[in-house]
């Protein structure tokens, strides 16, 4: 439905676009449909090597992400932009900060799909746009119109219901949440080249990385010398399942509005959904159906009361 809600918005556009225009935009939505499809099925990627811990999954998906990052940088001629933001150390804290929550999120992520907690994966991430809200209003001081705090405040009722219908809170959904929203305000603060910012993150994960694999980290499958070419090879993909999608969202937001491209980030979440119920069997209690129940209809509210607000706001350029 949101994303239906979001091709009907995209259409009224198009009427008053070039044929030039036109192109660019159907490019930009395939590749934001690529992005956050690739994104929902990365689980099905980190089933395959569900065998292996959630941290020496993490390493590899450091080590391989920062490889290929620094090949893309270099082939795509952005050397320079990471020599100007290395050299400057605020910055450079700043994105040692955000890499922390990065890889708190890959970890708990990891650790969610591997140990059959997709659907709290799923609602995480649905509850991630409204939990950046949040944290719009309480740091950037931005204000929500009335249907945008009914729907923050059903999305908070639907996890509060599970709290009193199982007795516990979704933890892992709220740590998801939090981790990526909290990394997503610390990178709005820093207008950077995305491919520039995540090389950097990375390689601030690198070293830490690296000795936790050389040092500490003693398992069947920590020396790749030992394993078989097939296991290696789905490990080194982890740094593929990191950058392309990374790829595609950034060849997104080059051809369309960010506030068009939001509508889209509801992919990955209902995949990992359609998948952790119907693939993977994951039980749906009835108390946590309720809290997606709140979820999705706040999303849909908040996402309905955006769209309206544009159109009235471009009625008011107009006149």
């Amino acid at each position: 439905m949101l994303l239906s809600c979001s091709l009907r918005h995209l259409n009224d556009q198009v009427f008053s676009m070039s044929t030039a225009q036109k192109t660019a935009l159907r490019g930009g939505i395939i590749s934001a449909i690529s992005a956050y499809a690739m994104w929902g099925v990365a689980p099905l990627y980190f089933k395959l090597i569900d065998h292996i811990n959630a941290d020496e999954i993490l390493v590899h998906r450091v080590v391989w992400s920062t490889v290929l990052l620094m090949l893309v940088v270099l082939l795509t001629k952005r050397w320079r932009y990471f020599v100007e933001t290395i050299t400057q150390p605020k910055v450079v804290l700043r994105l040692t900060i955000s890499a922390t929550f990065l890889a708190v999120n890959w970890f708990m992520f990891i650790w969610a799909v591997n140990n059959d907690h997709l659907l709290d994966a799923s609602l995480g991430y649905y509850i991630n746009p409204l939990f950046s809200v949040a944290l719009g209003v309480i740091f950037l001081g931005e204000r929500l119109r009335p249907w945008q705090i009914f729907a923050v405040g059903l999305a908070f009722i639907g996890v509060i219901i599970q709290l009193f219908m199982l007795g516990s809170l979704p933890m892992v959904s709220l740590a998801l949440a939090a981790t990526f929203g909290i990394y997503g305000l610390l990178r709005k603060q820093m207008p950077l080249d995305s491919f520039v910012g995540l090389l950097i993150e990375s390689l601030m994960m690198l070293p830490i990385a690296l000795i936790y694999w050389l040092v500490f980290l003693k398992t069947s499958t920590s020396n790749m010398l030992d394993n078989e070419l097939s296991l290696n090879i789905l490990l080194i993909c982890a740094g593929i399942v990191t950058t392309a999608p990374l790829l595609c969202f950034t060849a997104a937001t080059k051809r369309m509005t960010l506030s068009a491209l939001g509508f889209f980030q509801y992919i990955g979440p209902s995949i990992m959904f359609i998948l952790a119920t119907f693939y993977y069997q994951e039980p749906l209690y009835f108390a946590k159906l309720i809290t997606f129940g709140c979820i999705w209809t706040a999303l849909a509210i908040f996402s309905f009361d955006s769209i309206k607000a544009r159109k009235r706001a471009k009625k008011v350029i107009v006149t």
